[in-house]
């Protein structure tokens, strides 16, 4: 076999491997099983079939056809197919979106939540719709038009604070000019004369104070002196106190136990002695009424009226 026939075969060769990898990974990537699903939204954003859809940001499928829906014409109807056992349920939502700045429309799916119901093959997609370009374009226009409005504003109270400050500084020169400095080192230098004729004044006050300072320390340390002098007879003459109140409290225990003790001899005692005292009443009463009987036992006869 020839040379060129030799390079001809390895070129026809590697071209057959080429073809058979591209188709094997076309293949695998858009073959296998596709479900179908739908949405809607009111604005498309240049969305076309072939677009890809993006579950979770993963290429999961594409879009088969956009049209306007026939039941609600304000309302475009997006037909796409998304790999079988793509987990959709009912709390993913579809929205316009983009796979890169420099890419055309995409159709972006959530996640939604792993509690939520599957949704099955044919069944709509909870849609949101995304701000568009015009939206945004007139938002920034209002907002530019507010801001040359706000500028306008700033610019003319900038012009008054300006014309303000300028006054303020005009007057500040004025404050400040030739004749105020006169006036304030005048001022300085009566203080300093005042501070020189004065401070003789102040050294004797400071003196005085010193000296008084020194005095009341002095008195101070002698009261402390004498209060130390004071405090130990003033303890003991406390001390001897309290045991003197101890020892009269202990004899009237001691005597209300003695009462406690004899109170029935107590009773018969002053019984004894009111009847003591009775009979001493009777004894009285009867030398006021026969003092005689102190010398004679019996009473003397009546007297005999003389003839």
């Amino acid at each position: 076999m020839s040379k060129e026939a030799k390079v001809g075969l390895f070129v026809l060769s590697s071209f057959a491997v080429l073809t058979f990898t591209v188709i094997y990974l076309l293949h695998a990537q858009f073959g296998g099983s596709t479900v179908p699903y739908r949405t809607y939204l009111r604005y498309a954003g240049g969305l076309q079939p072939g677009a890809a859809v993006l579950y979770g940001g993963i290429n999961a499928g594409s879009v088969t056809a956009v049209r306007p829906w026939a039941q609600d014409p304000t309302q475009i109807e997006i037909l796409l197919e998304v790999k079988d056992g793509t987990p959709l349920n009912e709390k993913s939502v579809a929205k316009l979106g983009l796979v890169s700045i420099m890419n055309s429309a995409a159709l972006s799916i959530t996640t939604g939540s792993n509690e939520a119901r599957r949704l099955p093959p044919g069944s709509t997609i909870p849609s949101k719709e995304s701000i568009s370009l015009d939206e945004i374009a007139g938002k920034m226009a209002a907002v530019a038009d507010s801001a040359n409005a706000l500028i306008t504003q700033a610019q003319g109270e900038l012009g008054d604070i300006s014309g303000g400050v300028h006054h303020l500084l005009a007057n500040l020169d004025e404050i400040s000019g030739p004749p105020t400095q006169k006036k304030v080192q005048g001022i300085l230098n009566n203080i300093d004369q005042l501070i020189a004729e004065e401070r003789p004044k102040i050294e004797r006050i400071t003196d005085q104070l010193a000296t008084v300072s020194q005095h009341a320390d002095d008195t101070i340390q002698n009261v402390n002196g004498t209060v130390k002098d004071l405090h130990d007879p003033v303890l003991k003459d406390l001390a001897d106190l309290q045991n003197a109140i101890k020892q009269a409290d202990g004899l009237l225990q001691s005597m209300q136990v003695m009462v406690r003790s004899n109170d029935s001899k107590i009773g018969d005692t002053v019984d004894n002695l009111r009847e003591a005292t009775d009979n001493l009443n009777q004894f009285t009463n009867s030398l006021k009424q026969r003092p005689w009987s102190l010398v004679r036992i019996k009473q003397p006869g009546d007297r005999k009226v003389p003839k």
